[in-house]
């Protein structure tokens, strides 16, 4: 193993670094020339056959666009397009067998010559299996027996000996998350529909809606217009939420008596006095149907600490505390 110590020279380092990201950004600006100079029929050629495609997407490579290819795979997969990495060295010992007929194969390769690839080659020749390269070079192996050829400009590697994949890799990354964010918008793929493939974490937390977390039924902190501040008292001592929404003769919510309004209140006698002399007026309220990220701005702008969920018809089906989102890890 070939390891030498480190001599590090500070403006050496920084102008290593720097013409590292100089060499990538300026063949990111080549790619996006591409699209205007013959990788725009290929690639939207591409879309369509994994659009149309009833199977997976499954994606191949091996060493440095192995690693890529998985990445590209993950993020098909998250963004509504069925995908899996198959290694194509393993390929060659069984896992053939995990490509169907009504896949797409997408096989990435800089060279477009590289041994591993050949058996997948074959193999989606012999199926039918539709096969789309992503190759810097149009004349390798890959390029022409594939259906489509996905032709990368072939800039200079940021390594200094041209040698570690760099730049050419950043590109395949690009044109894979290009590929994914392509069939993303023609499908109509939503917030709602990447929440199903992203509950946890922060990220999940944010496409949840506020109907996955408020409280109902029982749960809600309710009286009728003309109840008794004492006994309005009684439900929000009970309930907890630090407020009780007031309702109509139709079951509408028409107020909100918050703790706040209680302490204003003080200098009155509280005893003699109903929920519709202290309560405030058209409360702000959250359909169920927004995000919970919403919710938390809302609380956040108009510092208050739980929002009422109502229906079309304003009638209260639900509240969300900001310990709820506080919870799940919205804020």
């Amino acid at each position: 193993m070939i390891r030498r110590a480190v001599k590090l020279v500070e403006n050496s380092v920084l102008e290593s670094g720097k013409r590292t990201v100089s060499i990538e950004r300026r063949a990111l600006e080549a790619l996006e020339r591409a699209f205007d100079d013959g990788l725009a029929g290929p690639f939207t050629r591409a879309v369509e056959v994994i659009g149309e495609n009833t199977g997976r997407v499954i994606v191949t490579g091996v060493g440095k666009s192995g690693h890529i290819g998985t990445k590209i795979a993950a993020t098909f997969a998250s963004t509504g397009t069925p995908a899996f990495f198959v290694h194509a060295a393993e390929a060659n010992h069984g896992d053939l067998g995990m490509i169907a007929g009504d896949d797409v194969v997408l096989a990435i390769s800089k060279g477009g010559e590289s041994a591993e690839l050949k058996s997948i080659i074959s193999y989606t020749r012999r199926f039918s299996i539709p096969l789309i390269a992503m190759t810097c070079s149009p004349r390798s192996s890959l390029a022409t027996a594939a259906d489509i050829a996905l032709l990368i400009p072939n800039e200079e590697e940021a390594c200094p000996n041209g040698l570690a994949p760099t730049t050419s890799t950043m590109m395949q990354l690009a044109l894979g998350d290009a590929l994914a964010i392509a069939l993303l918008d023609a499908r109509g793929f939503t917030a709602t529909d990447f929440h199903v493939f992203h509950p946890g974490g922060k990220l999940g937390a944010s496409l949840m809606h506020v109907a996955d977390v408020m409280h109902t039924g029982d749960r809600l902190p309710l009286v009728s217009k003309g109840t008794s501040v004492p006994d309005a008292i009684r439900v929000l001592s009970h309930k907890h939420f630090g407020c009780v929404g007031v309702l109509d003769a139709e079951g509408r919510l028409c107020g909100i008596v918050t703790d706040g309004d209680m302490s204003r209140n003080l200098n009155r006698n509280l005893a003699e006095l109903i929920v519709d002399d202290i309560m405030t007026q058209a409360p702000k309220t959250v359909r169920p149907t927004i995000l919970a990220t919403a919710a938390m701005a809302l609380l956040e702008q108009y510092k208050i600490g739980a929002l009422i969920v109502v229906d079309d018809d304003q009638r209260p089906i639900g509240l969300v505390h900001f310990h709820d989102l506080l919870r799940i890890g919205v804020a």
